[in-house]
């Protein structure tokens, strides 16, 4: 898999969300996108699955300019974004299922991914009546059952308790032995579980890209250096 940015600009009206944005990313990487609020990771991440129209530059994924060949890219794409939307009134299982018919692939695969992400318990109860825990993980199996080359995460474990998160992290690192996946995070903690390169974006820019040693650096903590690199 590789995924190439290229002098990526996006616009709303004369705030500048994404300057100038250049990024190679390759094969198995668990990639941390860090940045305040505001600072352009939602955009560059809704740009890259083309939820939102790229304003100049381009973005190959695969070799395929995305927005060129739109279904081609988004087949080898899973997205869960930050507000994971999802049908209240559909089960579990009829959501997924209903899923699976939009790319065309088996419902056993549907089994799988219950299985995989812990909704097995869960898979015959309306999406309404899930704990924001178990709606985040039908999020994430949306965004897996298709097995995507480029898995990506808007804060996947916002809002979870303690025990949430350490399942929905070993969830990401058993996904991320195989694939690509770039996860939005404000929780540090989660950074140094998972990832292995930083990415920070600062007022649209990019600031640091860099394993995530050399990103703590001198400093005594990805906390620190988080601070150190955005008030400076």
């Amino acid at each position: 898999m590789s995924l190439q940015i290229i002098h990526l600009n996006k616009k709303f009206g004369e705030q500048v969300a994404l300057n100038k944005i250049n990024l190679e990313i390759g094969n198995s990487e668990i990639i941390g996108l860090l940045g305040p609020n505001g600072a352009g990771k939602s955009t560059l991440m809704k740009s890259i699955v083309g939820v939102l129209k790229i304003d100049e530059g381009q973005i190959l994924f695969n070799g395929n300019d995305v927005t060129e060949n739109e279904i081609t890219t988004k087949k080898n794409m899973g997205f869960l974004p930050e507000n994971n939307p999802l049908y209240p009134e559909m089960y579990v299982k009829e959501y997924l299922n209903f899923v699976a018919d939009i790319h065309q692939i088996a419902k056993e695969r549907v089994d799988e991914v219950i299985e995989l992400v812990g909704i097995t318990p869960e898979k015959s109860k309306k999406i309404s009546q899930l704990s924001k825990g178990y709606k985040q993980r039908v999020g994430l199996a949306q965004a897996i059952l298709h097995s995507p080359d480029l898995l990506i995460l808007d804060e996947p474990t916002n809002g979870l308790d303690p025990n949430q998160i350490i399942e929905i992290r070993n969830v990401i690192k058993e996904i991320g032995r195989q694939k690509t996946v770039i996860l939005s995070t404000h929780i540090m903690q989660e950074v140094e579980a998972l990832c292995s390169r930083v990415i920070l974006i600062h007022q649209g820019n990019i600031i640091q890209d860099s394993q995530i040693e050399e990103f703590k650096g001198k400093y005594g903590s990805l906390e620190e250096a988080f601070a150190n690199y955005t008030h400076s």
